[in-house]
């Protein structure tokens, strides 16, 4: 279904409440734990207190890493993935510093393996490494549970053990091209989307002891697929394209293992680079320098665009939000935006009034 409805922007149901700049520009990656929002910029992670929008805290600080891709948590340890092919662990010190733990794969992991023939495949590049390691960049991050899931360019998604001293415990070959995004259902699906146009579900086989392709969708134009986020529910399934478009799929009826498109959400005037949902609400920034709120339309289902916020310079690279109002789809619901220009905007949504 293509989506039509006016677009409509009420002043008094979003406010921009600050701007935050970062030390270096090109703002990659937006996450918030605790109270704390982690915005990457180049090669930096950046830690703002959200009680009093400070800078606490800047790692990282060795250029050799590249740019950080993805930032995610499980408990107290921070996992960032790096354009060095490298997922690093961190902890935060009593002093609200940031430690290095460790490196992924670990020295430990790699001593065990290195000595078995086997373990070790052809990469992209012609040359042999051990297949636990990723030998192009780290794109995206994803935790559900104790498993970890790790996504490339180099084609591949990865499982740790998060339990099991950061055991890589499987390999995917996954797509024919660059892998841009990955989110987990609850039910422990995995979802891809890569820069060769297609979607993709992969669950466990627990007889075969792998996970498996479940189901495969393929763009009509093939547009790169960007990002990737599941609704509150994990009942349906968003991507964002290079085509300025996002797609709303659903479960197909009878419980099947594959999604069916439902909704194409038209506005970006470039690609969609990033997507976010919470509170009931679906916020999409883009190469066009915008953020778009999107909110259901009672009676169709359907979704609409009920705000557009403008102010960035250049392309929104990153989103994430947080839900003030205990889920309540009336709530609160603060968005920040990171740019490329290097400024991060924290916008109040009033749920109930978009």
């Amino acid at each position: 279904m293509n989506n039509s409805t006016p677009l409509h922007d009420n002043a008094n149901s979003i406010q921009c409440v600050t701007s935050l700049k970062t030390l270096t520009p090109h703002i990659t990656c937006l996450a918030v734990h605790r109270n704390f929002l982690y915005a990457a910029s180049l090669n930096l992670i950046n830690v703002f207190d959200l009680s009093h929008y400070t800078l606490i805290d800047t790692f990282n600080q060795s250029p050799r890493s590249g740019f950080v891709k993805s930032i995610t948590f499980n408990g107290s340890k921070i996992f960032t993935a790096h354009q060095d092919c490298k997922i690093r662990v961190w902890i935060i010190t009593p002093s609200k510093r940031h430690r290095l733990l460790t490196s992924l794969p670990t020295v430990k992991d790699r001593l065990r393996r290195c000595i078995v023939p086997k373990n070790y495949v052809t990469s992209r590049r012609h040359r042999k490494s051990l297949w636990i390691q990723h030998n192009d960049t780290v794109s995206g991050l994803a935790v559900n549970g104790r498993l970890m899931y790790s996504v490339s360019w180099d084609r591949s998604f990865k499982i740790w053990d998060l339990t099991r001293n950061y055991r890589c415990l499987e390999s995917v070959k996954a797509h024919e091209d660059a892998i841009n995004a990955v989110t987990v259902g609850r039910d422990g699906a995995v979802y891809t989307a890569s820069a060769d146009g297609c979607l993709k579900i992969w669950k466990r086989d627990e007889k075969l002891k792998r996970h498996v392709l479940a189901s495969s969708v393929v763009g009509k134009q093939r547009p790169t697929v960007n990002a990737l986020v599941l609704d509150d529910g994990g009942e349906e399934l968003f991507s964002g394209g290079s085509d300025g478009r996002i797609c709303r799929w659903e479960s197909e009826c009878g419980g099947g293992e594959g999604v069916v498109l439902v909704e194409t959400l038209r506005g970006h005037g470039g690609a969609v680079l990033c997507l976010v949902h919470v509170g009931g609400l679906l916020a999409s920034g883009a190469a066009d320098g915008t953020v778009r709120i999107w909110r259901r339309e009672k009676g169709s289902g359907g979704y609409f665009c009920g705000a557009v916020l403008g102010g960035h310079e250049k392309p929104v690279k990153s989103l994430v939000a947080v839900s003030g109002g205990g889920g309540d789809s009336n709530g609160v619901v603060t968005v920040f935006s990171g740019s490329l220009d290097g400024e991060i905007k924290v916008w109040e949504v009033f749920a109930g009034s978009v």
